[in-house]
């Protein structure tokens, strides 16, 4: 596919997805989310990658927000299907079949940070800020903000952000269990590809599975977690990688997995 807001680099089933709007501070618009949703519509049909690392070009920005511009075209009736349209996009990053690490090399700012949350963790550069101010515009985040941050960081944090609409450190940010790791901007994009590459020697179905045992389970009693969990655990005991990872375990060998 071609894109002309997005830029797609994939080595060693590692995939590097970049949002290219320099000159906007990479700032959602339509086309950014229609082309976001085909990547991952893309994606989620059938890939050879095993992780995708999805941040924003140059050094100031991973996404600053959405266009402002656009926002001001909307109005009671379409404001719906505005937010709606980013939710399902996001909802499919959400999904992907790979892990996707969000690496914030900048200001993640209202629908930025609705795209981090968005991803299974963020790994932040040190000069990474973040918030949702979309109240100091009069409206509210409509991305999946108001729901994804409280499960990040719990109801009373996220309220306090939402509500003052400041801009956050990226080490205050780590301290509430938003951000997983913080590290000097040089090397935000080597620790990524740090963390991918050892995602990526891993069962591509044993991640999947546990990562829906994460992800579903969140919102069950802990009881019904623990019923999920079994089942995933017994769906991987059937695999043709529990099979190729148990005999290279034997064999002292390093495992090749399929993903079946």
């Amino acid at each position: 596919m071609n894109f002309e807001t997005l830029k797609f680099e994939a080595k060693d089933q590692i995939g590097v997805l970049t949002i290219f709007r320099p000159k906007a501070l990479n700032a959602l618009n339509a086309q950014v989310l229609s082309e976001l949703g085909q990547f991952f519509e893309a994606l989620n049909s059938k890939t050879d990658l095993r992780c995708l690392i999805l941040t924003g070009s140059g050094d100031k920005a991973f996404v600053a927000g959405a266009d402002i511009k656009a926002l001001a075209a909307i109005d009671r009736n379409s404001g719906t299907e505005f937010a709606q349209k980013g939710q399902q996009v996001f909802q499919a990053i959400e999904d992907s079949p790979i892990p996707v690490i969000a690496a914030v090399n900048g200001f993640a700012l209202g629908g930025g940070l609705e795209l981090a949350m968005a991803c299974d963790f963020i790994i932040a550069s040190e000069k990474a800020k973040f918030g949702l101010p979309e109240v100091s515009l009069g409206i509210i985040p409509c991305y999946g903000g108001t729901q994804r941050l409280s499960r990040y960081i719990g109801k009373a944090k996220a309220r306090m952000v939402i509500a003052t609409g400041e801009i956050y450190s990226a080490q205050e940010a780590k301290d509430w269990g938003l951000v997983a790791e913080v590290v000097v901007a040089e090397k935000l994009q080597e620790k990524c590809m740090d963390i991918a590459a050892a995602i990526s020697k891993r069962s591509p179905l044993a991640v999947r599975l546990a990562r829906r045992a994460v992800t579903d389970g969140f919102e069950l009693s802990q009881a019904e977690g623990l019923y999920l969990e079994a089942e995933l655990f017994a769906q991987a005991f059937s695999s043709e990688d529990k099979t190729e990872g148990v005999n290279a375990f034997i064999e002292k060998r390093e495992p090749k997995f399929t993903g079946k």
